[in-house]
């Protein structure tokens, strides 16, 4: 460019300023990818094919030999509790039926779908037109079930093998529905097949289930859990301490997607630095695992001021009341196995003081105060729960079991009353008098009568009882139980029987009794039937000998005194003295059905 005088201008130089005078803006730097949105673990490690299930070895094993052997059903049932992998299986079943290979050549089925061809990646990321995954928890009706899966039915797959119907929550879709779906189910186009999930099968009527091959998911074991959550932690570049990981796995219940929410909500607290027990159990609300083993030692010791304590301590630092008294009753479980069951305490799923602990505390307490800790907490269980305030609630069962924990049992109270008692044990003890609990246990008859002697064949009939007797030794108990209810005795005699019917007694019951009786004795028995009033039934008469015997025991002191030392106690079975039972030095008295063996234990 030249100026007016024909000399050239000068340039501005490339990096100087512009036209007015500013700079030039420098180039913009290239787009950032957008960020990849955060898979929770659940679904991060959600398994892709039946050799990443754990826990169901018999349904993977069953189901490989089907496909091997071509003989795949029309229609699966998938049942077992939340995260145990239901809807997981029914999925990796929708790419076994449609894989095609890496190379997409695939004709049949296969056990072990490919996870990279059109039909397993579509599956994958739910949507595939073929594979149809239905929530009967939204879709109840009879109306859903018919143009959903009766008129699709109809039409062959798009692109897949076969079309494949997943129910998820199936117990909850309709009488109606399940009713329209039948006839479906039962004969399906060969191209179609059904895979339903439930956590209920009860619900789920017993004509849907004939007509499908059922599998039971189970629980996953805790050691599995343990196990499985160290290598997603490991995949995850956190570290995460083995007690921690215990905690997890206990809280799972079995499930690896609650495990796994657990996990992935433990890492989180932690933020950069290890995944703790500590954190973990403030994280659950769980008090300290070996102060639960001390609550529960001073509470069994009766050392009320020390447990209380304890519990404020765990209360304090953020455990529940409530949550306190299920790992106690953890704890009661816990040292229950370790005294009956062998090698228990080898478990490698429980903790280092479990294993430990157990053992002792096994050795110092009997099955029946384990047995007696665990109502009590059960039942405290529900009463913290219910209550407003759930730590004085809390400390209320603690005092309870505090005070109640040293005392005898029941079996135990009674033989020392009864060795304690100077009355012989053959007298008879009157009622409210001060007779020993032999004498009465002496002069107490069953609910029922004594048996008797089975007549042999020839031998004289002298009671009701014996006819009673006979029907039970030839096996009618039908009829010895009708003689004993509907029989009002008038007169027996040789060969003679006459009795007074209760107005519901079988018209055929003379007949009956009459050929009874002449088969055993061998000659021929007359059995009328009489007007006369007749001697009171011996079921009616057993039922009053009954109530005036529970009525005799209840009064006597020695009974009174024990149901006042345990209250809520009950006598379930009065029976009779028995002398050779009262020689042998392990007698036992049975009350409340409390049957104390703490030697066999």
């Amino acid at each position: 460019m030249s100026d007016l005088f024909g000399s050239p201008a000068e340039e501005p130089p490339p990096d100087g300023p512009g036209l007015f005078g500013a700079a030039e803006p420098p180039p913009l730097p290239p787009p950032r990818p957008p960020p990849v949105p955060y898979r929770v673990l659940a679904r991060k490690y959600r398994p892709q094919g039946f050799d990443a299930l754990i826990g169901q070895e018999a349904m993977v094993r069953t189901l490989t030999n089907a496909f091997a052997s071509g003989r795949i059903a029309h229609a699966f049932m998938l049942t077992g509790v939340r995260g145990v992998g239901k809807t997981t299986t029914a999925r990796i079943i929708a790419r076994a039926l449609n894989c095609t290979g890496p190379d997409g050549t695939s004709r049949v089925p296969t056990i072990a779908p490919c996870g990279v061809c059109d039909s397993c990646r579509a599956i994958a990321e739910d949507r595939h037109p073929d594979v149809m995954e239905i929530d009967a928890a939204s879709n109840t009706g009879v109306q859903n079930v018919r143009d959903v899966v009766i008129e699709g039915a109809r039409y062959a797959p798009i692109s897949a093998r076969y079309k494949v119907y997943i129910v998820d929550e199936v117990h909850m879709l309709s009488t109606a529905a399940f009713n329209a779906l039948l006839k479906t189910l039962e004969e399906p186009p060969p191209h179609v097949k059904f895979v339903f999930a439930t956590t209920e099968i009860r619900k789920v009527p017993v004509t849907v289930l004939s007509r499908c091959q059922r599998f039971d998911l189970r629980r996953i074991p805790a050691e599995r859990l343990i196990e499985h959550f160290g290598r997603v932690a490991v995949q995850e570049n956190v570290a995460v301490e083995a007690e921690a990981l215990r905690l997890i796995a206990r809280a799972a219940d079995g499930s690896v997607r609650d495990g796994l929410s657990l996990l992935d909500q433990a890492i989180a607290l932690a933020g950069e630095g290890p995944v703790t027990a500590e954190a973990v159990r403030g994280m659950l609300g769980l008090a300290d695992r070996a102060q639960v083993w001390d609550l529960f030692e001073a509470v069994m010791a009766g050392r009320i001021a020390e447990a209380l304590a304890l519990l404020a301590d765990a209360h304090a630092a953020g455990a529940d009341p409530a949550v306190v008294v299920q790992d106690l009753l953890g704890v009661t479980h816990a040292v229950t196995r370790a005294k009956l069951v062998r090698g228990a305490e080898d478990d490698r799923a429980l903790a280092e003081v479990e294993r430990v602990r157990g053992p002792a505390l096994a050795a110092r307490l009997s099955v029946p105060q384990l047995g007696r800790a665990w109502q009590m907490l059960l039942k405290g269980l529900a009463e913290v729960n219910e209550a407003s305030d759930r730590l004085a609630a809390a400390e209320m069962v603690l005092i309870r079991l505090a005070h109640v924990a040293d005392l005898p049992t029941p079996g135990e109270l009674v033989r020392r009353l009864a060795r304690a008692d100077d009355t012989p044990t053959g007298s008879a003890a009157p009622a409210g008098g001060g007779g020993g609990l032999r004498a009465i246990a002496g002069g107490a008859a069953r609910a029922e009568a004594a048996p008797v002697a089975v007549p042999r064949t020839g031998a004289a009939i002298a009671a009701l009882r014996d006819v009673v007797a006979l029907a039970a030794a030839k096996r009618e108990l039908r009829l010895a139980a009708e003689i004993a209810e509907y029989m009002h005795l008038v007169r027996l005699e040789e060969g003679v029987l006459e009795f007074r019917p209760e107005p519901d007694a079988p018209r055929d019951l003379a007949a009956r009794v009459g050929a009874l009786l002449s088969e055993a004795t061998g000659r021929r028995w007359t059995v009328a039937l009489s007007a006369e009033p007749g001697a009171q039934t011996l079921a009616a008469a057993d039922r009053d000998e009954a109530l005036r015997l529970r009525r005799e025991v209840e009064a006597h002191p020695l009974v009174r005194a024990v149901l006042e030392a345990f209250p809520g106690a009950v006598i379930g079975e009065i029976r009779r003295w028995d002398a050779a039972e009262a020689s042998a030095p392990e007698a036992d008295l049975i009350y409340d059905d409390i049957t104390d063996r703490e030697d066999d234990a």
